[in-house]
């Protein structure tokens, strides 16, 4: 075909040059708003406050300076005594610094330095600021930075010009130091400086200011910037780099630790301090930081490498000292387990030693520091470890290891680049001695530091060796690309580096775990010598370079090794050489001891009644009993439940709690992603070791010698009496009671005082394990136990502030334990272990029981044995704990372990400090004597004449008389009904009443209105038709309810004006019309439907896209007011959902693209959203494809969320949505219902006054909802801040729901939530019912304000003013503590409606926009004509395609475009590549991709092809990035070269040919077809439910890598599958040119042999995988083939 030259888009400006040259600095800004410039500072800038107007609060947020900032690393006051106590990390501190990044190096192989570099690792900035983020004034950025080799030349030249001599390179140091800007505190922090370094011996040559630029500095990045200086030192008392460097660390740590005490001491910081390394950083967007910096200008700053970072902070006030690189690392990450991580290495300071260090630890403690950032903490934790004579390769297998069981990488080269190419190392001299050695190397570091967990793409440096390093789950994206004139890149993103193609000789990416690293020295190197023929080979090994692309062998041993290229080290080299430098498999075999599984009891250990007065005392219900255990026991998993939690929250509850209930598990939302660990448990392990932790500064077989491996946290009493037996943990057991002979009163805490004195008397004499024991022989009235978890907590929390936590394990052998919640609580605070022998018991007796056995032999329950009964319940808690790991995104056990992951809700400080120091309590609540009571008042259970012959049932599950409160209950359901059926304001009156009268239940009931104003009359109050306006409909997914139960809502809210939400799961384009036809209150249109009015439409305003993207298609999106991601859900955040296959019925499946019948499951948001960057880049795609749409975020509230808000209005967000806990779900399991989330009062107060601190609130609209049933409940969101609000559950309760409580059955008796026929013709609702019932909230809402008098909800939203505390008794406690929320930041500098009313934000000049406007594309679509383009396209270029699809789904839907719009790219796309594409968009890219390539697409065609004349071969060179295909609908893909992780995730029906992919390819595939014509990663096919894969398997390792829990692998036998994968195949190589697919044509009959075909159960009896199909013609197979 005829391509059109690029002049024919005239509105894209094109640069002669692919990047503009920093050094005209007037180019690169003068022509940035022609070009497609970053969205934030793209904002329509009216919409927000210019710098001068701006709160004077967001300019303190930002001026303020934590005391012990992140450039205080190391400081603490009492930190230079060495018997100074380790204060434990506080959660509030680590929860305000969140980030995601860009980042990337650059080197030379040859390690020869240039300017280029420099200058190429400042452009690859610049072309990665839309991975940044910036302040509220649109200018000032998170932070941007470069690490350098020293510039000598430049400094040499500086030190010529002031007459000073030039540098000794050897015995020279340089700090990079930002400075007080007072010039009296300037000069005292300059002397400090000068004495230490003096008193060390080294001698100050001179002190440099930095030159800088500060008017390309932002408003708030000026007000806090440092004074810039550099100082030059001379070390001559060492020759030794690693000594020299030690030292310059050595006086850093002094000068650090001397400054703590000084006011201003968090104003210096040291950006470097090294003989090696630089870094140049700031609070500055990347494309500025050139400019700022005119050193970087500089042609003789020279370098050999460069490694750069543009941070994306959440957190509200980005601080200078907070931009990276760090002083070693670059991180693009979270660490989710940094609480835990900063206590264990503030526990082990005592124990941390090495000759290296001279006897001088003391003075370079603290190792950490919470108020730092976690990315600070982890640079520091990487430093301690390469100061004390680590490599940085190995320092960070230790720190971020991989997930190495079971992993083929670590045996075999896959799926890197170039594997053919690879060397194999001479047979005999390493054979199988190197098979295994990585797997030894980790699981002797496994016991000694836990991982710091979470997702993250680390650069590292230490001027010797750069490197990078991926995360286990591989949840960052990593390219990498090495060219003929050595250099090596590796970035976030491809395109970011001009590069010609010509010249590059490979291609790759990091996959999960994976490294690559490059040897600076070693570059300068041609040969090396064996170094005897008497050596070892593991000691040849570790002289040689690893990795080589080309090395002549010649007999080896006794011979040089000739290497011809540089030494850059790939993964599984690195691995290796790591893994060989000590003889780790030889220790472990030795030393390290496994737990041997126990033998499960088989007969009880008590009898009936025993165990009925444990339960009682021990807190247990009958629901407990008979929903959680006894289910866990015969069915293998956790119960599941619907509806949400409704029951007030312990502090506020009238019954008795155990103290768990307290507690709340912390999730991951947006800064950090969930894990899988249904799909994805690959990654995941519950591993974790006990007894002594070693010193990790020293190596040896000791340290592997004292402890013993659990495989899970679970015991059964076998295998805790096998422990209390070894001799050499010397177990010592401690009971945990408490003596009430002399009162309740100060008993508790008594009894905690001397069980902590126990604790440490025991480890002191040597015990290694410590076992927490509530055990007894016979339990006594005047002793009851403690309650576990406080008793944990407690020693926990004491043997870390006597330096004595790594000496010793702590299990607990409890009674108290039985839900997974409660494990993973105990396991949270700090216990390796759990015994509950309660539990095992309870166990037991079920299965003992008359009635469980009447029911195995009657056939209505599984047969289990008893044994099988409490393995059973234990495979369930292991579940369990797995899948609350992974809400946090946490994959390891030992990393969890007293990490804190929970917040506190209703325990008072003297409790918090104690036992669960650093965890957050906003509200405080109980005290120790409170406590005592609660837990007396079930022990007495067990001790009373009236005992009751069974359990109580306390109805905290299921509503029931007499139990727990219920705030949706069947009185008020019908009340309710009554009121709307009716149209009786008397009847709402009613119910209204029954709401005031309600016991306590939610927080907002502690508080009442208050006003200064005297009532207005009713009338003068804005009217209910506005009111109604702000009123929303929760996410409720059609699936999970009834066709008519989901259209009546949105016909309900449309005619108000209000907002319904689609939930997940698509729409019907039927709905989207208005109904004509309506007579009588029925349409034919919706023939299910009664009570319809003419004009009435059934479409949802807000259309959900969430992490399954069921139902997501191109028009979908089209057709949307507003477009809400789904984060997380509040009845069960961190986690996705699953809707089971009898509700997927004919039409439910047409809708999902799915098959009826196969249960669809919504993994965790993951996907596409594990980052803040990357939700950024999801809502730039959503304004992509329908910029008429505003965008929301749906979160629930925890402690932090206003750090994540933040996060998400810099990301370009519209409205951000506050969920609380208490959200309703068709179905979850209990522990998730009851456990997670917090109220969305605190979480709605946090959001709303940080935005208003930081000038962000006017960015966006805050929503919440969460338990909303009246006005009142309207008002009091509205005082706390919110614009808009949510009604879920009573919403469906007004329709009709009776609140059976049985929506996960599909048994939903009144239609609401079933999709059986019979069931939903029961449905009573009609759209009036819900009508009324908002217009009666609105009224209440009018009285309200009337009575406030106010007029419009305008006045009050924001005004916490307007409430008070309720002069309330509560039964627990009267210390709780509503200050938090009572609180006030100020108020919007615009009117709630003037918010609301904003233009949806725009993603500023796109590529798009430009192609749209071209006249010829224009009339292509207007027309339905041919038209053919060819365009330049750029990394920056993002979303392409996106919005051209949403403009012809809108006017043609999915599949009506008859026209054809073939366009042809060429260069580095970015993100999202060609998403969204419709039938008719045929789509060509010739170049390369990043992550999302055909996100989401409907149809056409797309095809990415390297240029030509590479110098790589496309098969074994990664093309395309991450998660592409996500969600796709249809078409087809052509990718001539391989894919990241995730490839075709949830794709539904596209067709796919790819070369190579990463990890979990074809993972919850539900239909279409994918083509593999390469290797694959680890997990191909889990959770794919539909669709078919081919994949070549051309060296027999495939079986082991594919996830076989549903698909079966087969060879493709089927005349119609053979067809389709040969058509596929022909398709690929015309349309990209493949050498591979043309080689596979050519031999078709040796390469089908080769193939496997996956295949779902639902897809087997399909002509494509059945060979047996039928016995049709091969005319009728023809066809088949072809659909």
């Amino acid at each position: 075909m005829a391509l059109h030259s690029v002049s024919s888009v005239p509105h894209v400006l094109r640069l002669s040059e692919p990047f503009p040259s920093l050094h005209n600095a007037h180019l690169l800004l003068d022509l940035a708003p022609l070009r497609r410039r970053p969205k934030r500072r793209n904002r329509k800038l009216t919409a927000f406050p210019s710098p001068s107007s701006l709160p004077h609060s967001a300019v303190q947020a930002v001026l303020h300076l934590d005391r012990f900032a992140d450039n205080r690393l190391h400081a603490s006051p009492a930190s230079s005594s060495s018997d100074s106590k380790p204060q434990v990390a506080n959660l509030e501190d680590i929860i305000s610094e969140r980030g995601a990044c860009g980042v990337g190096f650059i080197a030379n192989l040859e390690n020869k330095g240039s300017h280029e570099i420099v200058k190429d690792a400042l452009n690859a900035l610049s072309c990665m600021e839309h991975r940044g983020g910036c302040g509220a004034d649109n200018d000032s950025g998170d932070g941007s930075g470069l690490m350098t080799a020293i510039p000598w030349d430049l400094f040499d030249n500086w030190a010529n010009k002031q007459g000073i001599a030039s540098f000794d390179k050897l015995h020279t140091g340089v700090g990079m130091v930002f400075l007080p800007k007072d010039v009296q505190l300037l000069n005292e922090a300059k002397r400090v400086i000068v004495n230490t370094f003096r008193q060390e011996g080294l001698e100050v040559l001179g002190w440099r200011s930095v030159p800088v630029n500060t008017s390309v500095v932002g408003y708030y990045a000026k007000e806090t910037m440092p004074n810039i200086q550099q100082v030059f030192v001379k070390i001559v008392k060492e020759e030794n780099v690693d000594d020299i460097e030690r030292e310059l660390y050595i006086c850093r740590k002094l000068i650090e630790k001397t400054v703590s005490s000084e006011s201003w001491g968090n104003e210096l910081y040291f950006c470097s301090l090294s003989n090696q390394t630089i870094v140049y950083k700031g609070m500055l967007r990347s494309e500025v930081l050139g400019l700022f910096y005119s050193d970087l200008q500089n042609d003789i700053y020279k370098s050999a490498f460069a490694i750069y970072h543009r941070r994306y902070s959440t957190n509200t006030s980005p601080r200078w000292p907070l931009a990276q690189p760090m002083r070693l690392l670059g991180h693009n990450g979270e660490i989710n387990t940094i609480q835990g991580n900063l206590n264990w290495m503030q526990s082990r300071e005592p124990s941390l030693k090495s000759p290296v260090w001279r006897g001088r630890e003391n003075e370079i403690r603290p190792y950490g520091n919470p108020k730092a950032s976690d990315s600070a903490n982890l640079d520091s934790a990487a430093e301690l470890l390469i100061r004390s004579g680590r490599n940085p390769e190995e320092a960070m297998m230790i720190l971020v290891p991989e997930a190495y069981k079971n992993h083929p990488t670590l045996t075999i080269k896959y799926p890197e680049p170039g594997a053919k190419q690879r060397i194999a190392i001479v047979k005999g001299v390493v054979g199988d001695d190197l098979i295994d050695v990585a797997v030894d190397f980790y699981d002797y570091y496994k016991g000694q530091m836990e991982a710091w967990d979470g997702p993250a793409l680390l650069l590292f440096s230490d001027g010797k060796t750069v490197g990078a390093c991926l995360d286990r789950n591989g949840l960052r994206p990593a390219r990498y690309w090495r060219t003929s004139d050595n250099m090596v890149y590796v970035a976030s993103e491809v395109g970011v580096v001009p590069v010609d193609e010509s010249k590059v000789v490979l291609k790759g990416r990091l996959g999960p775990g994976m490294m690559i690293t490059v040897d600076l020295p070693g570059g300068q190197l041609d040969s090396v010598e064996a170094r005897s023929s008497f050596c070892s080979p593991a000691d040849t090994i570790r002289s040689i370079c690893m990795f080589c692309s080309d090395v002549f062998l010649p007999n080896f041993i006794g011979h040089p090794l000739r290497v011809v290229a540089s030494h850059v080290y790939e993964n599984t080299e690195v691995k290796k050489r790591v893994a060989l430098s000590n003889p780790y498999g030889k220790w472990i075999k030795e030393n390290l001891r496994s737990l041997k599984p126990g033998n499960f009891l088989s007969a009880s250990v008590m009898d009936n009644e025993a165990v009925l007065r444990h339960q009682q005392a021990f807190g247990y219900s009958s629901e407990d009993v008979q929903m959680v255990i006894e289910s866990m026991a015969s069915q293998g998993k956790e119960p599941t439940f619907c509806m949400g939690d409704d029951i007030p929250l312990a502090a506020l509850s009238q019954k008795p709690h155990m103290l768990f209930d307290y507690f709340k598990q912390r999730f991951a939302q947006v800064t950090n992603p969930a894990i899988d660990p249904l799909r994805e448990g690959l990654v995941m392990s519950l591993e974790v070791n006990i007894g002594k932790r070693g010193n990790i500064l020293e190596i040896g077989p000791e340290n592997a010698s004292q402890q013993v491996m659990l495989s899970s946290p679970v015991l059964n009493e076998e295998e805790l009496e096998s422990l209390l037996k070894d001799s050499q943990l010397k177990p010592q057991v401690l009971p945990t009671f408490f003596d009430i002979t002399k009162g309740i009163e100060g008993s508790l805490e008594k009894a905690l005082n001397k069980l902590c004195e126990a604790a440490d008397e025991a480890v002191r004499n040597g015990s290694q394990l410590l076992v927490l024991s509530d055990r007894s022989e016979a339990l006594e009235p005047t002793h009851p136990a403690i309650p576990i978890l406080l008793a944990v907590g407690t020693v926990h929390q004491h043997l870390i502030s006597n330096g004595l936590r790594t000496s010793a394990s702590i299990i607990a052998d409890t009674a108290q334990c039985f839900s997974t919640h409660q494990f993973a609580c105990l396991i949270g605070y700090g216990a390796s272990a759990v015994s509950p022998y309660l539990a095992f018991e309870t166990c037991r007796q079920w299965r003992l029981s008359n009635k469980t056995v009447n029911l195995m032999r009657n056939g209505k329950m599984p047969t289990v044995s008893i044994e099988q009964a409490q393995k059973n319940y234990c495979k369930a808690v292991k579940a369990g704990l797995l899948k609350i790991l992974s809400k946090m995104g946490i994959s390891l056990l030992s990393s969890y372990c007293g990490a804190q992951i929970f917040e506190v809700y209703g325990l008072g400080k003297e409790v918090v400090d104690l036992a669960f120091r650093g965890s957050v309590s906003k509200i405080g609540g109980l005290t120790f004597d409170e406590v005592a009571r609660e837990t007396l008042s079930f022990w007495v259970k067990a001790f009373s004449e009236d005992t009751a012959k069974r359990l109580e049932n306390f109805g905290f599950i299921q509503s029931r008389p007499g139990g727990e409160y219920h705030a949706n209950n069947p009185e008020m359901s019908k009340l309710l009904h009554k009121a709307v059926r009716q149209k009786s304001q008397s009847a709402f009156s009613v119910y209204q009443q029954y709401l005031a009268n309600r016991p306590v239940n939610v927080l907002r009931d502690l508080l009442e209105f208050k006003s200064d104003r005297t009532p207005i009359p009713v009338g003068k109050v804005e009217p209910a038709s506005s009111i109604v306006q702000r009123f929303c409909t929760g996410g409720m997914s059609l699936g999970a309810i009834s066709r008519e139960t989901h259209e009546a809502i949105a016909i309900a809210m449309n005619r108000l004006g209000g907002k319904s939400n689609s939930g997940e799961g698509g729409e019907d384009p039927v709905r989207w019309k208005p109904l004509t036809d309506v007579v009588d209150g029925y349409s034919p249109t919706l023939p299910h439907l009664k009570g319809l009015q003419n004009g009435d439409t059934a479409t949802s305003a807000i259309k959900q896209v969430a992490s399954g993207r069921f139902g997501v298609t191109p028009t979908f999106l089209a057709n949307a007011d507003q477009l809400e991601i789904k984060i997380a859900q509040g009845a069960k955040p961190g986690e996705g959902g699953q809707l089971p296959g009898k509700k997927v019925s004919m039409y439910i499946a047409r809708l999902r693209n799915s098959k009826p019948g196969v249960p669809l499951i919504s993994p965790p948001p993951h996907h596409d959203i594990y980052s803040i960057e990357d939700l950024a880049q999801l809502i730039f795609d959503l304004h992509q494809v329908n910029p008429k749409a505003k965008v929301s975020v749906k979160l629930v509230a925890e402690a932090g969320i206003g750090t994540v808000a933040s996060g998400v209005a810099k990301g370009n967000a519209d409205i951000i949505q506050i969920s609380g806990h208490d959200g309703g779900t068709g179905a979850s399991p209990i522990s998730s219902i009851k456990h997670a989330g917090g109220p969305w009062e605190l979480g709605l107060t946090e959001s709303h006054q940080t935005l208003i601190e930081n000038g962000l609130r006017e960015r966006v609209i805050l929503r919440v909802d969460g338990g909303f049933r009246s006005g009142v409940d309207v008002m009091m969101a509205a005082i706390m801040g919110a614009d808009e609000y949510g009604f879920g559950s009573v919403a469906m309760i007004a329709t009709g729901c009776v609140m059976a409580r049985i929506c996960h059955t599909n048994n939903c008796p009144v239609g609401v939530a079933s999709q059986r026929e019979e069931l939903r013709a029961r449905f009573p609702g009609v759209p009036g019912d819900l009508v009324n019932y908002f217009l009666y909230v609105a009224e209440e809402v009018r009285g309200i304000l009337a009575q406030l008098g106010y007029e419009k909800l305008d006045d009050v939203i924001g005004r916490t003013d307007l409430l008070q505390p309720r002069d309330i008794s509560l039964a627990k406690t009267q210390h709780l503590d509503l200050s938090y929320i009572l609180s006030n930041s100020g108020l919007p500098k615009w009117s709630s409606t003037e918010i609301r009313n904003q233009e949806p934000h725009t993603n500023g000049p796109v590529l798009d926009d430009s192609l749209l406007a071209d006249p010829e594309i224009a009339d292509a679509i207007q027309n339905e004509k041919v038209v053919n383009k060819t365009i330049k396209v750029y990394n920056i270029d993002r979303a392409v395609c996106g919005r051209i699809a949403g403009a012809i789904a809108k006017k043609y839907g999915d599949t009506g475009f008859a026209g054809q719009l073939n366009i042809t790219f060429t260069g580095s796309a970015g993100q999202s590549f060609a998403c969204f594409l419709t039938p008719g968009m045929n789509i060509r890219l010739v170049g390369e991709a990043n992550d999302y390539v055909g996100k989401g697409i409907a149809g056409g065609e797309l095809v990415i092809t390297p240029v030509d004349k590479t110098g790589f071969e496309p098969e074994d060179a990664a093309i395309v990035g991450n998660t592409c295909l996500y969600g796709a609908t249809g078409g087809q893909v052509f990718v001539r070269g391989r894919a990241g992780e995730r490839f075709a995730v949830r794709n539904s029906l596209a067709e796919a040919v790819v070369e190579g992919t990463g990890d979990h390819c074809c993972e919850y595939m539900t239909g279409g077809c994918v083509v593999v014509l390469g290797k694959v990663g680890r997990n191909v096919a889990a959770g794919m439910t539909g669709g078919l894969a081919y994949i070549l398997d051309e060296d027999d390792t495939l079986i082991p890598k594919v996830n076989r829990e549903i698909v079966k692998i087969q060879r493709v036998s089927a005349p119609v599958g053979q067809m389709q994968l040969k058509s596929l195949i022909e398709a690929h190589v015309e349309k990209t040119g493949s050498t591979k697919g043309a080689a596979i044509l050519k031999e078709w009959d040796k390469y089908l042999s080769l193939f496997w075909q996956l295949v779902p159960p639902s897809e087997e009896d399909t002509p494509e995988a059945n060979a047996k199909y039928d016995t049709t013609t091969t005319e009728q197979v023809k066809v088949a083939a072809t659909k």
